[in-house]
This record gives structure tokens, C-alpha cells and sequence, in this order.
């Protein structure tokens, strides 16, 4: 049985083009999610070079988000830049009559970069997912506003929920796991959709609505473990209506697997 993730990324892929559809179902609000779209672009982006002779693991993608993903037929091309002998640069677009997203990535061969280790910081403390928060538990108008909070299993840290009644901690972070609701295991490029899924993080500041990401950079270190990914967001510096986010994710092995820094919006 294809998973709800499969479907949405999948795609038709011509020469260096690739047409797709970019499915509602993984809205936030009126705009699709940043992070299916950006899984979506690795995808493309590793057939168009495999197929240039280039390399198929995506290590670093760097986005700049023109305007929000609607419901509907989506063209993605991609170039390729240069084919290395340890690493592959390309270029992708896509468009939906104007254009979406933007992106530079690095593709190389994930496994020849995931040993040996030599620094990886351990995840922080956190209940288990059954002690954390669900969200599926969120208020039925909020779920009806997110398709994404439909097909992610989100489990926060209970520390880290009191701007949901109300009471942000002010710290400018959270913490929890996070999965694919239909039991899809991760795969190395889904990442990208596990970095951009958990609520903004400056709703623990006492932001208000949705928050859209401007600019995205985020690197993909080892293929994951199956099983849940813990997920940590913080935010440093907010300033004049913007933001930085940092997200990291281990697998169930503990492993730091991937992280990423945004700037994006911020609505008080």
C-alpha cells in the first residue's frame, strides 16, 4: 500500500523536468507545506542526477520560498551545475504558473559521509511519546485549518504546550517526536518534511498564526533509523516581524540524522 507521503511526492519525470501535483492535504491554511515541497525537490532533483551520472543522496538543500504552494499541477527543473566525483551541485525550481520555491542542493553518497563519528550531540530529555501531548489533541477548528497535522503524528513535550491554553513558557522552544500517522517509516529525504512540521516556535514566545518560512537551509547528515524521531526547535532572535528557527531531529537510535535553520515570519 502506497503511504499518503509517496503520493504526494510522486512525479513524472521528462529530460531534466518534472510535473507533480501539490495536494491540500498537506496545507497549512491556505498555503502547502514547505517541508512536503522541499521533499519533493530532493526527490526530482536526486532522479534528474542520477541520471546526469551524478550522485543521488541529498546532503544540503538551500531554499528561498517566492510564494506560497496552492493546490494544483506543479512543473519542477531542475540543472545540474556539476557532477564531482564526491559530490553533485544542482539548481531546482518550482513553479505553479509563478514560481514557488527555489533551491540550490548537494547531493553525494549519504553513507560514505555517515561514519565515523566524531561529534554528536545527544538528544535532550523528554518524556516518552505516549506521556507527550498529541496532535491529534489539538482543537477541531485547528485541525480542519492542517492538513499536515492529519498525516504527521506530533507528540510535544508537555513542558513545552502552555501557549496552547494560553501561557507560552517564553524560552523560544520545543521539543517532542514526531512520525508519519499512516506508520511509514522515514527515509533520508522525508527529513525535509520532519524539519518543516512541527509548530512554529514562536508560538512558545506568544506568536499568533501560522508562520511562513522566507529562506530554508537544512542538511541531511545519515539515512534514518526506523522507528520515532525526536525533534528539537529554538529560536534565539526575533526582531521587526522575523525569526530564526533551528530544528534538529535524531532517530531512534539517538543519532543526530538531520537539522536546519529558517527565517521566517513572526506575528505577534
Amino acid at each position: 500500500m502506497t503511504s499518503e507521503y509517496d503520493e504526494a511526492t510522486t512525479f513524472e519525470l521528462t529530460g531534466n523536468r518534472a510535473t507533480a501535483r501539490l495536494s491540500s492535504d498537506w496545507g497549512i491554511g491556505n498555503a502547502v507545506n514547505g517541508g512536503i515541497i522541499m521533499s519533493l525537490l530532493a526527490q526530482v532533483t536526486s532522479s534528474v542526477s542520477r541520471s546526469a551520472g551524478g550522485h543521488g543522496d541529498v546532503l544540503g538543500l538551500s531554499a528561498v520560498f517566492l510564494s506560497p504552494g496552492a493546490d494544483g499541477a506543479a512543473e519542477v527543473s531542475t540543472d545540474v551545475l556539476r557532477n564531482g566525483r564526491s559530490m553533485t551541485t544542482a539548481q531546482t525550481l518550482l513553479s505553479q504558473e509563478d514560481e514557488r520555491v527555489r533551491a540550490f542542493v548537494t547531493l553525494g553518497d549519504i553513507d560514505r559521509y555517515a561514519e565515523p563519528i566524531t561529534l554528536n550531540p545527544q538528544p535532550p530529555a523528554m518524556p516518552e511519546p505516549d506521556a507527550c501531548v498529541r496532535s491529534s489533541d489539538a482543537p477541531p477548528d485547528a485541525l480542519s485549518q492542517s492538513g499536515l497535522l492529519s498525516r504527521v503524528d506530533i507528540r510535544l513535550d508537555p513542558a513545552c504546550v502552555g501557549w496552547a491554553v494560553g501561557q507560552p513558557s517564553g524560552n523560544g522552544e520545543l521539543r517532542g517526536w514526531i512520525r508519519f500517522a499512516d506508520g511509514r517509516e522515514p527515509d533520508l529525504h522525508s527529513l525535509l518534511l520532519f524539519l518543516d512540521a512541527f509548530p512554529p516556535v514562536t508560538f512558545d514566545l506568544g506568536a499568533k498564526g501560522w508562520v511562513p518560512t522566507v529562506q530554508f537551509s537544512g542538511y541531511l547528515h545519515a539515512r534514518p533509523a526506523p522507528g520515532w524521531l525526536q525533534v528539537r526547535t529554538r529560536t534565539t532572535t526575533v526582531a521587526g516581524g522575523l525569526h530564526e528557527e533551528d530544528a534538529q531531529i535524531w532517530d531512534s537510535t539517538g543519532r543526530l540524522v538531520a537539522q536546519s535553520r529558517q527565517l521566517a515570519s513572526a506575528r505577534f
